[in-house]
């Protein structure tokens, strides 16, 4: 209950340093209205920004710092793919494309766990 009651109170005091550095408290009340409207309009906003992009611009940070590290990415897609294919096309090489798969299971895994 401290800490809801602490941040109330930390709320009040900057909604009085804003109104005392904009001068909102000589505002007649529809100007404090529009004044506030626009506030939170601003800020509702900047919270919908930065659900929708921060964590798409986050990964992607995430992505090229992983780049920089390790240099080229492993596609385990790809390499799935490709053991697909060659499984299909050559029904002796199933084998092979087994442990390719394994392989790139391996390597998705081992890529997981390093983050």
């Amino acid at each position: 209950m401290a800490v809801v009651t602490s941040f109330v109170k930390w709320l009040e005091l900057k909604k009085y340093q804003l109104e005392v550095t904009f001068s909102v408290y000589i505002y007649t009340p529809i100007e404090k209205f529009i004044f506030w409207s626009f506030v939170f309009l601003l800020a509702g906003l900047t919270v919908i920004t930065m659900v929708l992009y921060l964590p798409h611009h986050i990964i992607f940070l995430i992505n090229r710092a992983c780049f920089y590290a390790r240099g080229d990415s492993v596609d385990v897609l790809e390499m799935t793919k490709e053991a697909l294919a060659q499984g299909a096309l050559n029904p002796g090489v199933a084998d092979t494309a087994t442990t390719t798969i394994a392989s790139a299971v391996e390597a998705a895994t081992e890529m997981v766990r390093d983050l």
